[in-house]
């Protein structure tokens, strides 16, 4: 029978065996985590195998990600569909182990965890999302949200920014069901970290608000014991501070960087074998190891214990139970469709000039109603990007709601959404000014690579912005953000394609989107019912003359400059059509047969947008021209600024002319 030192050591061996046949990776973490992996895995984590996807299972999330061997190690030996030929091939092109652990690889991993502190930021979110939906749906003497979230993370998590900005919310919100585990190794790439991070760690958190506890990293039952009392303390998240050796049991390289990123070399990994008394072959695992590790048996129990205490809770509560199994497959309401399109044929109907923020807003009060998975929230400018309304009640550690005030906090805000979404059972969005949008440009990437539903609020969108001046007057972030693969990005010119935009990035179920939406007013505009179904392609054409001799293509609050431009351009007799198109991303996955009739080939174009003009060659060609803005703007009125950056009619004409 297996000890449990042999259990650990054969994640130590795993890890160093793939890593040295890759000659690639990180063994480090996962051979002086391994203690700490085994104790959890064995004894505390609550998972089925055969079933990553139960909606009730623990919540496991390896920050650390470049320490993937230890994910997948444990994926392997507790049983889940990931086989030891995947783990051969590590690192290797199409191999579901990839480098980093990346969320639809292989199963059981929970996020992708890449840039060091987002997968901890994930787990805040992922405690959010249990700790709401239990508030949502159970019952006395029904817990059918009953889980917990477990995180190992390092120093380098430790010392990213994002990492404070989330758990210090998670303190304030007192997620007693989040269980940090710090790997505190003392070294990091360039070697020991006492020249560059000398924070008091445990102090830090529990300024917090955290449970804190120290524990020897290699000693399982104090591992145990630690984990056992914060179990207890539901009050607050908890952070064990794990005290260990970096590639503990290499005679040679634990306790130093030459173990933390490459492979340890053959003679090394043959004197670790030696060392830590494990006698067998690369990539053989015995089989009373396998039996020791193997988890399916205890995980399917889980399982079927939790599905009587659902069946029980269905009884009891249908129509709770019926909406918990919506919510968590992601479908969505029964009367969608039905009640959306009455929403955007309303908003159409009353064409009201405002700020496309505020078309937003008012698109969230109608939808909240309908959507009671639906989670608001904004970095601290709710009352400027305009992201509440009267359906949402606001979130405090006592009595969660369904609006967050996340703080000044917007790459903890976009990180944590994403654990949220990939909980499930929650359709997250939060605002914030769209400059600062770059300070939250890795967890929005996070979100496109992972294919979630996540949604972006991104106010004050341009030039337009004002007297903040050019420090918050953004220029090139609409374009960079649709440079991100799988982001849809719109940008609305009324408030029709603002509600538009809204239920396509409600029911966009593969990846997320980003509203970039206006301060400053946009007329109202009513449009033919027939170009609802047109707006949602991401262009089409607003209107139209036979034989147009040039297309002018717009979005924003710079459409009306387009429109207005049209106008005079055609009645002295030049042929103008006007596009309007608010995502070029999803115009661009439409057929070639529907781009070219509104992008007809061969007729010179002009783009009209409030930023860099580069982007819009793809679309207007070198023939064409962009009226655009290349510069920082600067401090003064929106309208002010508008014009003396020649956003007018006048300029737009000028340009149309200057092409043909």
């Amino acid at each position: 029978m297996a000890t449990r030192k042999d259990l650990a050591n054969a994640i130590r061996a795993l890890s160093m065996d793939a890593v040295q046949k890759a000659n690639s990776g990180h063994p480090g973490a996962p051979m002086g985590m391994a203690e700490i992996a085994e104790e959890l895995w064995n004894n505390h984590l609550s998972h089925n195998p055969k079933n990553p996807e139960w909606a009730n299972r623990d919540r496991f999330v390896l920050s650390n990600g470049h320490g993937s061997m230890l994910i997948y190690s444990l994926l392997h030996l507790t049983g889940y569909a990931l086989p030891m030929d995947e783990l051969k091939t590590f690192r290797q092109l199409h191999s579901k182990c990839a480098g980093h652990p990346e969320y639809g690889y292989a199963p059981g991993v929970e996020t992708t965890t890449g840039p060091l502190g987002q997968g901890i930021a994930n787990g805040v979110g992922f405690a959010m999302a249990e700790k709401l939906l239990a508030s949502q749906f159970n019952k006395p003497g029904h817990e059918v949200v009953d889980h917990s979230t477990y995180v190992f993370l390092g120093d380098g998590c430790m010392m990213e920014g994002v990492s404070h900005e989330a758990c210090a919310l998670a303190g304030t919100w007192g997620l007693g069901k989040l269980t940090a585990f710090w790997d505190d190794n003392g070294i990091s790439i360039d070697g020991h970290i006492e020249g560059w991070y000398t924070d008091d760690t445990a102090k830090r958190f529990e300024s917090y608000g955290w449970h804190v506890q120290s524990v020897d990293g290699h000693d399982v039952a104090a591992i145990g014991a630690a984990i056992n009392a914060a179990k207890k303390v539901t009050d607050k998240p908890s952070l064990i501070c794990c005290k260990t050796v970096i590639g503990m049991g290499s005679p040679n390289k634990s306790g130093s960087h030459d173990c933390h990123g490459s492979a340890l070399g053959l003679e090394e990994v043959a004197a670790t074998r030696a060392n830590i008394g494990w006698p067998h072959e690369p990539f053989v695992i015995p089989a009373d190891v396998y039996a020791g590790w193997d988890a399916t048996a205890k995980g399917a129990a889980a399982e079927a214990a939790w599905n009587d205490k659902f069946a029980a809770y269905a009884k009891a509560f249908p129509a709770e139970a019926a909406e918990f199994t919506r919510r968590t497959s992601g479908t969505l309401p029964a009367n969608w469709k039905q009640a959306t399109d009455a929403i955007i044929a309303a908003t159409n109907e009353k064409a009201e000039t405002v700020a496309t923020r505020k078309a937003s807003q008012n698109v969230i009060g109608a939808l909240a109603p309908l959507l009671p998975e639906f989670l608001g929230g904004s970095a601290d400018l709710t009352g400027s990007n305009l992201t509440s309304c009267s359906s949402f009640t606001h979130v405090d550690a006592k009595k969660p709601g369904n609006y967050i005030s996340y703080g000044v906090r917007e790459f903890g805000m976009f990180a944590i959404m994403n654990g949220m979404a990939l909980h499930g059972g929650l359709i997250p969005f939060g605002g914030t000014f769209h400059m600062f949008s770059d300070y939250a440009k890795s967890a929005l990437r996070m979100a496109a690579l992972m294919k979630q539903r996540s949604i972006a609020v991104l106010t004050h969108d341009s030039i337009g912005q004002g007297e903040d001046g050019p420090t918050h007057q953004p220029i090139e972030n609409t374009a960079g953000l649709r440079l991100i693969p799988n982001m849809d990005v719109w940008r609305p010119g009324n408030s029709t394609e603002t509600a538009v935009a809204w239920v396509s990035a409600v029911e966009r179920k593969n990846g997320p989107s980003s509203l970039v939406l206006s301060r400053q007013n946009v007329p109202g505009m009513k449009h033919d019912a027939a170009q609802f179904d047109l707006m949602r392609k991401g262009g089409y054409v607003l209107s139209d003359v036979a034989g147009a001799q040039v297309i002018i293509i717009a979005n924003g609050s710079e459409l009306e400059l387009a429109v207005k431009a049209a106008a005079e351009l055609n009645a002295a007799g030049t042929k103008v059509r006007v596009v309007s198109m608010p995502s070029t991303n999803v115009f661009d996955r439409q057929d070639q047969a529907y781009k070219d009739s509104v992008l007809t080939p061969g007729v010179v174009r002009v783009a009209v947008e409030a930023g860099v003009t580069d982007f819009w060659r793809k679309y207007v060609g070198l023939e064409g021209a962009v009226v655009g803005i290349d510069t920082f703007g600067e401090s003064a009125p929106g309208g002010v600024l508008m014009k003396h950056f020649g956003f007018t009619v006048e300029n737009v004409v000028a340009t149309v002319k200057s092409v043909l």
